[in-house]
């Protein structure tokens, strides 16, 4: 059974957002396509976050969430979604499928200081 709330710690590289994961075989996978924008934004608040910051997220609610995504359509093997409130929105790849069998319709996310 895969966990309820993941957690990655993205940081900033040539340019843009990745993370690191062992687990699942990922290395410096980066956002791509609005996503950073976003991530830019839920980091506003943490010093140094470029250096690298904790990414909680989830397909179900979970307490003090900054940011909830809306899924939007899918594209190219990826999924769009939308910031809740707004009209912005960002591409995932398909390394979502790492973490969630199917595309959820919500994502809810917190960034916080390592």
């Amino acid at each position: 059974m895969a966990n309820s709330i993941m957690v990655i710690a993205p940081y900033f590289y040539a340019g843009t957002w990745v993370f690191d994961d062992e687990g699942v075989g990922l290395n410096k996978e980066p956002f791509v396509l609005y996503i950073p924008e976003m991530i830019d934004e839920l980091v506003k608040g943490i010093p140094d976050a470029r250096a690298g910051f904790r990414l909680l997220f989830s397909g179900s609610v979970f307490p003090n969430y900054q940011m909830k995504l809306e899924w939007v359509r899918e594209e190219l093997g990826g999924n769009w979604y939308r910031l809740q409130g707004t009209s912005r929105e960002g591409w995932l790849c398909p390394s979502l499928f790492k973490y969630f069998e199917i595309a959820p319709k919500n994502i809810f996310v917190k960034a916080e200081k390592l």
